[in-house]
């Protein structure tokens, strides 16, 4: 996988999908091609052969995670003579990468495969979208050109829903957001009720900041997660998908009066497709140069895409 360590010393097994397929072993195939139809984002091709390629795999090697967590979870309950041991907590996943690389798709296939498993866990999924401060203070504070990157957050907040998950503490709120209003919606929460498994989805989710002089303890949202994985795509064909999803917008949802960006769906395309271009090169490379792209060694697994959108090698940190 380029950009990564040379083998040698690589952290990373690399594997190409027909590899990565084999692992699916037995895993049974529980979705439909309706559902992934309905599960997939704009402009990304996943189909059945995907999922049975790359995704049922992924889901075995979670339900491995899942079941080592339980045991050592069991195995400390033991060493520590069930003194303050209390109940496991929910596993959670993180995923991390892009814009327009396939988060959603991927957090969405994942938590229905997930919640198939004949255990029948419950499985929440939630984004940071929702955590992201609202635009009256962005603009207040001069960060609507730098919505998405780690100051246009409330990591406080982020840090505070992912401790009461930990916790296993019941019905915690986790913030709502509209991408059609482009805002937090005020008010409006949705409920996380003590899952099995959490998916936590966002763009900056493996982010790490300046660590303390003094040595005091500063989580960071990662330290939360009990697996992390990484969708990971050439620069050049994320662009494209980026302003592609755009230009179908600005044929769909920006037609709708109430839509933040319904004024890009009155201009030609030529200024459309200028404008798409700004505001990847402006606000989107920037964030992914500075702040995604740089976590990507942080994860457990990444998922390589090519440039068809579909995934052609996987890595899987070494143990």
């Amino acid at each position: 996988m380029d950009q990564l360590a040379p083998v040698k010393y690589s952290p990373y097994r690399v594997f190409s999908a027909a590899e990565w397929a084999r692992f699916r072993a037995d895993t049974p195939l529980t979705l439909t091609e309706d559902e992934v139809a309905r599960l997939r984002s704009l402009g990304d091709p996943i189909d059945l052969d995907e999922v049975a390629r790359i995704y049922l795999a992924v889901s075995r090697l979670i339900s491995a995670h899942v079941e080592s967590s339980q045991l050592l979870f069991r195995q400390r309950q033991r060493f520590l003579s069930g003194n303050g041991a209390g109940q496991k907590t929910p596993f959670i996943i993180g995923i991390a990468g892009s814009v327009a690389v396939g988060k959603s798709t991927t957090a969405r296939i994942l938590k229905e495969l997930l919640a198939r498993w004949p255990s029948s866990p419950k499985v929440d999924l939630v984004t940071t979208d929702g955590f992201l401060y609202p635009n009256a203070v962005l603009e207040a504070d001069g960060l609507m050109r730098r919505k998405g990157f780690p100051e246009s957050y409330d990591v406080g907040k982020i840090l505070r829903f992912l401790s009461d998950i930990k916790a296993g503490r019941a019905k915690v709120e986790a913030p709502v957001y509209s991408h059609f209003v482009y805002d937090v919606m005020p008010g409006k929460t949705v409920v996380v009720d003590r899952p099995d498994i959490l998916i936590f989805e966002g763009l900056n989710v493996l982010q790490v900041r300046e660590m303390p002089k003094d040595g005091n303890a500063i989580p960071f949202v990662s330290d939360f997660f009990d697996i992390s994985i990484y969708i990971d795509a050439e620069e050049n064909d994320i662009r494209r998908w980026y302003i592609e999803r755009f230009m179908s917008l600005r044929e769909t949802a920006f037609r709708e009066a109430g839509s933040f960006f319904h004024r890009y769906s009155k201009v030609s395309e030529a200024e459309a497709v200028a404008i798409a271009e700004d505001l990847w090169a402006a606000i989107n490379a920037k964030n992914l140069h500075e702040n995604i792209l740089p976590t990507r060694p942080r994860a457990d697994l990444i998922l390589r895409k090519s440039s068809d959108h579909l995934i052609d090698q996987v890595a899987l940190r070494k143990l």
